[in-house]
């Protein structure tokens, strides 16, 4: 059985909708682009759908200079921030981790605080810094963006759809944000590897995905489904935790298109 990647998604700011992709460049980072941008409170710290299940409707189109926000048919622009650029700084916090970002000044925190109904501040991540990755899952200088903790998250079709067959309505896959969506397994056959090879990058899966309520969010409503978190409850729970998908680490760069074939390496 051969098992290929069937969808690829970056996400520029950190819990607003996500991007389809026909292809992902990955450097340094993971995917580029993904998570750099941060919607922040008065104190800096980080604003997610956790938070405010609003920000699961803004959804996103990159047109390469620059990327378009759009909330119930209302759209604004906003032009990519210069990454190298030193300006107006700004400590901000992603769980526990302090980390010095620059603010994105102007109208678009206006808009912003108005469609979730809250003040938000926009920031981004610098080039110049270097998050690391929890060292006792990563080497020292892997570094992430503003992800809860990794660059990369992997879920397989087949492990959708087995909650899906539990449940009435659509469970789509976006609702989990991964990075990397492969076909071609059984379901949660993901649980088991350790390292995968996709054209001429490495992934090393690292940890389990634990899940949060964000799974639960309709990404057309932004209501609570509470049976999802009931499925997952009943068939993905240990430890305290129901687990979905798996959080990775990489070696190399280039680029991922869909239909790659993904080789196993390590289970």
């Amino acid at each position: 059985m051969t098992i290929n990647v069937s969808k690829l998604f970056y996400y520029p700011v950190k819990s607003l909708a996500g991007i389809n992709a026909q292809e992902m460049v990955i450097n340094s980072w993971g995917p580029h682009h993904d998570r750099r941008l941060m919607l922040v409170d008065g104190e800096g710290r980080m604003i997610t759908q956790r938070q405010c299940r609003l920000m699961a409707l803004i959804q996103m189109r990159d047109l390469g200079d620059s990327l378009e926000l759009e909330f119930r048919g209302q759209s604004v622009p906003i032009a990519w921030p210069n990454f190298n650029e030193e300006g107006n700084r700004k400590i901000v916090w992603v769980w526990n981790d302090e980390i010095e970002a620059q603010v994105i000044p102007g109208s678009i925190n206006t808009w912003l605080s108005d469609v979730l109904q809250r003040k938000v501040q926009l920031v981004y991540m610098p080039e110049n810094i270097q998050r690391q990755v929890d060292l006792n899952y990563a080497d020292e200088g892997v570094r992430t963006s503003f992800s809860d903790g990794f660059p990369f998250l992997l879920i397989s079709r087949a492990s959708i759809e087995f909650l899906q067959n539990k449940l009435s309505f659509d469970l789509d896959v976006r609702r989990f944000r991964p990075n990397i969506v492969v076909d071609g397994c059984e379901a949660f056959a993901e649980d088991s590897w350790r390292q995968i090879r996709v054209g001429e990058i490495e992934f090393q899966l690292v940890k389990p995905c634990a899940r949060c309520v964000m799974p639960s969010i309709n990404m057309e409503t932004a209501q609570i489904q509470k049976e999802v978190m009931q499925v997952m409850n009943d068939h993905r729970k240990r430890d305290g935790d129901v687990f979905m998908g798996q959080n990775m680490v990489h070696v190399g760069e280039g680029v991922l298109q869909l239909g790659q074939t993904v080789e196993v390496v390590q289970s």
